[in-house]
């Protein structure tokens, strides 16, 4: 007997709103027994700033609160949210790291992780799904729809630094998952018509799916925007980063939650965390193996497209601890059915509008994660490398002392440093992400194994092209619509066009 193609709203999830919930965060907890961790949330780029996040959580005015009075779903996870906000701030914004949580921060956040079904620090679903709130007041005449929200309606409801920069950092995560609701929808329509045997359908599906990924493109290409590459690499990214492979920024064993005797890792929040890219990869049938695993080279790939044995332990497959528990068991719910490449193999012989339609939703996936790795390494790679050397550093530091009144002409050299943003990159050291992969070998791999499953042979060779060149050539193919001009292709003096070199890496990554 076949297992039922899973519904959605089983699994706390909007056909209108993605994985993001279908009604707005809370933007505070309405018993005023909480009063204290709102307090603190409230204020946290200021006492990051002040350097006194933590003396404030080690302070009577920072109690240790029970999770039982939380009458609500989006009460924990208003209450996850912030917990993690401050968490991370008390571990990072200091001289140097800190590894041991307080009992009064720990406690409660293991306690919501557990309710919740995340691990208890940051994670994408805290720091993107469940942190958002719209700019205009809601009227009579016009209440708010969730799934409406964009780029121009939206703000974070708390970051760590207060500033533009990471609440676009944020948003252009939250959207993404937003217009990806219609991804869910299409995947999920066309699963059900190559259940039924209905090949039409399942053209029409696959390429509105297709049009669906594609439309994610330009909302990930309006990153820089907003958000200064500079200001994200020395001011954001440190606090983003996780526990795990982190002795380099501070952290050589983890760190210590409350009175536990021993310490704990976990990876930082990445938008591997992301539930809406795993579900494409899921119904589309590419799969994700360890990185440098040999086995997953392109050429041994190609040969058996639909006989590939099933991915190994992995970053992309650990990521899943990571989402909501109902996020997590939607996506093996959807291994379980995952039929679409197998029923396009089985057809391509017939019925080349098939073929063409699947292989694009391939083309457009991989054109997604192409523009991921270009955005990261102008925002990682670029950044890391520019840092001065140990003697620059230190030549730097003697002209400062004697020209005090040039160190306004001087942000760039002066920015402090903390966690990842110490870590300077040498020939023999890899770029880490926030989630403690090394980030060139996870993306470029990731993308690569995107095409793998191509039905087409001629989409198979073309897919090992330029990913925008895929796109594009993918999009004449099908009739759909006109010629989109990615904005990312533009030139615009220096803050324009830049090209992917062998060094890439990845920030939070897909």
């Amino acid at each position: 007997m076949q297992l039922p193609i899973p519904s959605p709203e089983d699994y706390d999830i909007s056909l209108s709103t993605g994985f993001v919930p279908s009604t707005l965060p809370l933007a505070r907890i309405p018993d005023p027994y909480y009063s204290p961790w709102e307090a603190v949330a409230s204020n946290v780029h200021f006492l990051i700033m002040a350097r006194q996040i933590r003396p404030v959580v080690d302070s009577p005015a920072f109690p240790l609160l029970s999770v039982d009075r939380l009458r609500s779903t989006p009460e924990r996870r208003r209450a996850y949210s912030i917990l993690g906000f401050i968490a991370h701030a008390y571990i990072w914004a200091g001289p140097s790291a800190c590894d041991h949580l307080p009992p009064q921060l720990a406690e409660p956040l293991i306690a919501l992780a557990d309710a919740l079904e995340v691990p208890p620090l940051a994670t994408y679903a805290g720091l993107c799904l469940w942190n958002h709130r719209p700019i205009f007041l809601p009227t009579p005449d016009h209440p708010h729809d969730p799934a409406s929200l964009d780029l121009s309606s939206l703000a974070t409801l708390h970051t760590f630094t207060g500033s533009t920069d990471e609440s676009w950092f944020f948003l252009v995560s939250t959207v993404i998952e937003i217009r990806g609701a219609a991804c869910i929808r299409y995947l999920l329509a066309a699963m059900r018509a190559c259940r039924d045997d209905s090949p039409h359908d399942a053209v029409v599906a696959l390429q509105l799916l297709a049009e669906s990924i594609d439309s994610l493109i330009p909302i990930l290409a309006r990153l820089p925007e907003q958000c200064d590459p500079h200001t994200f690499y020395y001011r954001v990214r440190p606090f983003l980063a996780g526990s795990r492979n982190m002795a380099e920024a501070g952290l050589p064993h983890g760190v210590k939650y409350g009175n536990e005797p021993g310490y704990r890792q976990y990876s930082g929040g990445s938008n591997a965390q992301s539930s809406l890219i795993q579900a494409l990869d899921i119904a589309l049938g590419v799969q994700h193996r360890p990185t440098s695993d040999a086995s997953s080279s392109p050429s041994s790939r190609s040969q058996s497209p639909t006989s590939a044995a099933p991915p190994s332990n992995n970053f992309i497959h650990d990521m899943r601890a990571y989402m909501p528990g109902p996020h997590r068991r939607f996506l093996e719910h959807l291994e379980l059915c995952a039929n679409i490449k197998d029923y396009v193999h089985a057809h391509k012989q017939s019925n080349s509008a098939l073929t063409l339609a699947y292989d694009a939703c391939l083309a457009v996936l991989r054109a997604f994660r192409d523009k991921h790795i270009q955005i990261v390494s102008r925002y990682i790679i670029v950044q890391a490398k520019s840092q001065p050397s140990a003697s620059a550093k230190q030549l730097q530091l003697k002209q400062q002392q004697l020209q005090h009144q040039h160190q306004h002409q001087q942000q760039h050299q002066q920015t402090n440093k903390s966690g990842l943003a110490n870590v300077i990159l040498t020939e023999k050291k890899a770029a880490r992400g926030t989630g403690g992969t090394a980030l060139l070998p996870f993306l470029k791999q990731a993308r690569d194994e995107t095409g793998a499953p191509a039905a087409g042979s001629w989409a198979a060779r073309l897919l090992r092209d330029d990913a925008f060149v895929v796109r594009r050539k993918m999009r004449d193919a099908m009739g759909l619509g006109e010629h989109l001009v990615d904005e990312g292709d533009k030139v615009v003096g220096l803050a324009g066009q830049w090209s992917v070199d062998d060094e890439t890496g990845g920030i939070c990554h897909w």
